[in-house]
């Protein structure tokens, strides 16, 4: 009895955000209002004169003032460049195509009726959850594919989509330092690790693989966590779905029947075409001297066409088996019924492609303030005088916390690593497991932080569903999840170092 009135607390709490949060302006209004706050904030703080030593080379960096003329003209002008420039814009078109292409012929639709009649609920939830967790070795790819194939499959399932599409965007970017696989996260946060360990130890030599062990074993307790959150918390929250309030045209699913023996041999031959996709794919990245691969080093993880391409890659793969699911079915009878549903596809990020301009005019106001940098070098000093185990919180918490004004996990690394690093090593701890704490920090927040490049895919997902659903619908649904898998992985940080239990291949935690 005691456990259900906490749990209604709970859901009640929640609720209460989501009202406040969907009272808020809407996102577009978000952003510019958030683009005039950093342009004030700058004025005043370059006023006041706040600036930090870089403890790196001894540099002053101040706060940039945008309020003047030539700032004003740097709005002006590359405006355009900002928009076009912004990380998460190419990479969502782009794979949207082929994602388009899956879902207006239908072949989404037909896996989904074949999973559904044959597997548990419960199991393909975890199926969810675990991709998710595992997405990230694909870069982009991961929150954008994932809310809406999520969405879907919850509505065929009988649940809400709007909890789907929150479960793939939580599962896809909280997972930062989580997979079963290396991926572009650790190739993109090596080399910076690497040359801020060397200014101390100049002959160290460090790997790629450093934090594998570590992130190998976290896939596993962050899925039966992230289950729990969606079944206990999620979707009690998002309750019966309703689809009258939809913001657009909602798929009609096969009323719990099964499908036509035509449909059911076009499944099967998409999905031979997807299987042979792969294996042509394997072939030409694995192949010797391939053309996908470094031509320095070989490697198709860093630097590599193969990673700077996977979004291509990613479209190809969804593309083919819904065009040949299309042929065989007849949605796809001419080069006009191609056409229109690719056109299709790109209408419906129309609200994605607005949200997104302004959103990445905010974020470049924010980076030419230099406000980032400074708010991320003196929390660093804050944390000169921690040891053992509240150090190892202490920095977990700063990388929370500079996430919420610096998006990039690579951009966080660049300014971090230097300072964090060193720091670390002085203290006797290897650089591998500096590097692991960072990535835990910078997971947990990654769904939370209104700097999220993806903020706009998930955000149109949720308005197709609902129209009601805003910027605080989505935060009280992740928020929950956030708070599990920080208090979880806080704790597994802290055994894994009272342990020793090396993070990585050669990557122990003390030196």
């Amino acid at each position: 009895m005691e456990e259900k009135q906490q749990e209604s607390r709970l859901l009640r709490i929640l609720n209460a955000i989501e009202r406040v949060g969907n009272k808020m302006p809407s996102p577009i209004m978000i952003f510019i209002y958030l683009s005039i706050l950093v342009i004030l904030a700058s004025w005043v703080m370059s006023m006041f004169g706040v600036s930090v030593v870089n403890p790196i080379d001894n540099s002053e960096i101040a706060v940039n003032n945008l309020l003047t003329g030539e700032y004003f003209a740097r709005m002006i002008s590359e405006a355009g460049t900002n928009f076009a420039g912004f990380p998460a814009l190419s990479a969502v078109l782009v794979i949207m195509l082929g994602v388009g292409m899956a879902e207006k012929s239908g072949y989404f639709e037909a896996v989904l009726t074949n999973v559904v009649e044959k597997a548990p609920k419960q199991y393909i939830l975890l199926i969810i959850i675990f991709a998710g967790v595992i997405a990230n070795i694909a870069g982009d790819a991961g929150p954008i594919v994932l809310p809406p194939l999520a969405a879907l499959t919850f509505l065929k399932i009988g649940f809400n989509p709007m909890a789907g599409a929150v479960l793939g965007y939580v599962s896809s970017l909280a997972a930062f330092a989580a997979n079963v696989m290396l991926g572009m996260s650790d190739a993109l946060l090596f080399p910076f690790t690497e040359s801020a360990a060397q200014t101390i130890l100049p002959d160290i030599e460090l790997n790629v693989a450093m934090n594998y062990y570590f992130i190998f074993a976290s896939t596993f307790v962050l899925v039966p966590v992230i289950y729990f959150v969606l079944t206990k918390i999620s979707l009690p929250q998002m309750g019966e779905y309703q689809p009258e309030f939809a913001g657009e045209k909602i798929p009609a699913f096969h009323n719990g029947g099964s499908l036509s023996d035509q449909e059911i041999k076009a499944v099967k031959y998409a999905n031979w075409s997807l299987l042979a996709t792969i294996v042509i794919i394997a072939v030409l990245a694995l192949m010797p001297n391939s053309f996908l691969a470094n031509a320095e080093t070989g490697s198709l993880i860093s630097g590599s066409p193969f990673m700077d391409g996977i979004t291509v890659l990613m479209t190809i793969m969804f593309f083919v088996p819904g065009f040949v699911y299309g042929k065989m079915t007849g949605q796809v009878k001419d080069s006009h019924d191609l056409s229109r549903m690719l056109s299709s596809s790109m209408a419906d990020m129309g609200s994605f492609i607005v949200i997104i301009f302004f959103s990445s005019q905010m974020m470049a106001y924010f980076s030419w303030s230099n406000m980032g940098t400074v708010i991320a070098i003196s929390g660093a000093a804050l944390l000169e005088s921690a040891n053992g185990i509240a150090l190892i919180i202490g920095f977990i918490l700063l990388s929370m916390f500079v996430d919420f004004f610096i998006g990039s996990a690579s951009a966080k690394w660049a300014i971090l690593a230097p300072i964090f690093v060193p720091m670390f090593m002085l203290l006797g701890y290897h650089p591998s497991f500096t590097q692991m704490l960072y990535r835990i920090g910078d997971g947990i927040i990654n769904p939370l932080t209104p700097m999220q490049a993806y903020i706009p895919v998930v955000l149109a997902v949720l308005y197709k569903y609902d129209k009601r659903s805003g910027l605080g619908t989505l935060m009280s649904n992740v928020l929950p999840y956030s708070v599990a898998i920080g208090i979880v992985w806080i704790i597994m940080a802290v055994i894994w170092y009272l342990i020793g239990i090396p993070v990585g291949p050669n990557s122990p935690v003390l030196l």
